[in-house]
């Protein structure tokens, strides 16, 4: 990818004949460059759909304004609209759930939860998973919603809040 070298030969009789004389060439060789930046781009074109959280969900809409983000991956916990609970990615039981918390807060530096509920969902037993994780150890629940939702006034929120998920 650099400067490369062109030899000249002399020319004329045996006094004015150099050998080999090379002069610098001042073209670059692009391709490398780009076919790195095809492989980079494939690269971050399979990654990026997997940095979400995976569990489809429709989440209720607030004016709220984003949570500022942390160092460690926030634990979600999610309620999907048929019922079922999910902490991250996997399924779990009910009778499981408690548990399961208790032996994840004991290994997190910090007590925060995230807890994603679809809007479908009735508010008792969103009030009973967040029972369970309080019970679980996480005291620090953050209820995840879509911003640019309905104010209380009726109108709609502001533009200038981002998603509120975590």
């Amino acid at each position: 990818m650099g400067a490369g070298v062109v030899k000249k030969s002399g020319g004329g009789g045996r006094r004015g004949r150099r050998r080999g004389t090379s002069a610098a060439m001042g073209d670059i060789n692009i391709t490398p460059f780009v076919d790195v930046m095809l492989v980079l781009l494939i690269i971050f074109m399979v990654a990026a759909p997997m940095l979400t959280v995976g569990v489809p969900i429709q989440l209720p809409e607030t004016a709220a304004a984003s949570l500022p983000t942390e160092q460690e991956e926030p634990l979600a916990v999610t309620i999907a609209a048929d019922g079922k609970l999910f902490i991250m990615n996997s399924e779990v039981a009910e009778g499981e759930l408690i548990p399961k918390l208790a032996a994840i807060a004991a290994e997190r530096a910090t007590d925060k939860v995230f807890l994603r509920a679809d809007g479908t969902v009735p508010y008792e037993r969103v009030a009973q998973v967040m029972g369970a994780l309080n019970a679980g150890g996480f005291r620090n629940i953050g209820l995840v919603t879509d911003s640019n939702g309905p104010l209380m006034g009726g109108a709609v929120g502001g533009a200038a809040a981002a998603p509120n998920e975590g």
